[in-house]
């Protein structure tokens, strides 16, 4: 066993590796349950390429056939439903996921000194994952893909100058057909999750350069041994490895649960109109895209049209999510964790929150003069906890740090 081993460090720096990310990557001792969500979230990405992979073999990307080739994988391939579905709700359980993987950030400042880069590749990450979201939601060629992709795509048309150009490039046509789907299908199945994985490599190992942040926000390196060792640190191997696998299990169950009982869970996870056949000559009642991109799409349609153009709402909903970019130079506290932070802080996260969740909620409803207000009223408070972060952080009283970890 030990030539086997000493065979393949001479050839690849396996034990290195091995001792670099996990036996020997020493994490602050006191993770609590918002630390499982990382380690989800790869997870959910592997298992969304592996039921990818199954569902391409019977998939035909065009206009013909797409929908039917989705109907043949439900109902002819042998546990071609099961497939689907975990890949359907695998999208939704993978945003869910990284939106409390981002809330736990916020709650114990992870984007803060030294781990801004760690941030900045995060955030990026998240932005590709929802434009593969939204390529794989217009690929089963339902009502609501067509259409959705209808709405979201001629948005660009508003660019000025270069708009319609830029409309037709995108699309290979004049309108929604098949030279956009076979593009959304090959950036969806090769580019995108190519792209995915090269970034949640960069980012495990910008993590792993800096060390993991922890609920009290001290850093561990500063305090170690005549070994070097962290004395608040413990291996990730096995402590949090093994730890990790009992939120992997109560995860599977949740999930289990959705994909066997509700695996379109009302309308949320796959909507209605999804399971009937793209129709060009009729529009549905009601076109909005899934639950985890209805924030954004909220603040488009909460903009007014200037001269007769949509793109102050398009310039709004790009700004909504580069202007998570830059959060680390937006925060001036002194502190990291919330357990320390000052009262301004916390009232302002929560406002945060509310008007996050009441965004994607309204994004979801009809246009109403009542949910357009709304709309415009979350949208300014969304914008205003970064706008106004440079002053809410340097203001109110903080709470002293510890030296050490409270646990």
């Amino acid at each position: 066993m030990n030539n086997n081993k000493n065979w393949i460090d001479q050839r690849f720096p396996l034990t290195k590796v091995w001792n670099e990310h996990l036996a020997e990557y020493y994490t602050p001792r006191n993770f609590n349950f918002w630390y499982f969500f990382g380690s989800l979230a790869i997870l959910v990405l592997v298992m969304q390429i592996v039921t990818g992979i199954f569902l391409t073999m019977h998939f035909k990307a065009d206009e013909a056939n797409a929908f039917a080739s989705v109907e043949y994988i439900m109902r002819d391939v042998d546990w071609g439903w099961l497939i689907r579905y975990m890949h359907s709700t695998g999208a939704s359980a993978f945003f869910i996921v990284i939106y409390l993987h981002m809330y736990r950030a916020l709650l114990y400042g992870s984007y803060k000194t030294p781990r801004e880069l760690i941030w900045i590749i995060g955030m990026v990450l998240y932005i590709v994952l929802m434009a593969e979201a939204f390529m794989g939601y217009v690929l089963p060629w339902g009502q609501m893909s067509y259409w959705g992709a209808q709405v979201i795509i001629s948005l660009f048309g508003s660019v000025p100058f270069i708009g319609p150009d830029l409309l037709i490039w995108i699309l290979g046509d004049y309108v929604v057909g098949d030279p956009a789907l076979n593009r959304f299908f090959s950036l969806h199945v090769i580019a995108l999750p190519l792209i995915l994985v090269i970034l949640v490599f960069l980012h495990i190992v910008a993590l792993h350069t800096v060390g993991s942040n922890n609920p009290d926000g001290i850093e561990i390196k500063k305090n170690k041994d005549k070994k070097g060792i962290p004395k608040d640190g413990i291996p990730f191997h096995p402590y949090y490895s093994v730890k990790d696998i009992v939120g992997v299990v109560v995860f599977l169950m949740i999930f289990s649960a959705v994909v066997f009982f509700s695996p379109t869970l009302n309308g949320y996870f796959l909507e209605n109109a999804n399971f009937v056949e793209a129709n060009p000559l009729k529009t549905p009642d009601h076109i909005a895209p899934l639950w985890y991109l209805t924030p954004f799409y909220s603040v488009l349609r909460a903009i007014p049209p200037m001269f007769g153009s949509q793109f102050p709402g398009v310039m709004g909903m790009f700004s909504s999510l580069l202007i998570l970019l830059a959060l680390p130079w937006l925060d001036r506290s002194k502190v990291k964790s919330i357990r320390y932070r000052s009262y301004p802080y916390k009232i302002a996260l929560g406002i945060f929150v509310v008007s996050f969740i009441y965004l994607g909620y309204l994004g979801m409803q009809p246009v109403t003069p009542t949910n357009v207000f709304l709309a415009r009223v979350f949208t300014v408070a969304y914008f205003g906890f970064f706008i106004l972060m440079p002053w809410f952080t340097s203001i109110g009283k903080t709470k002293t740090e510890p030296k050490r970890i409270t646990g």
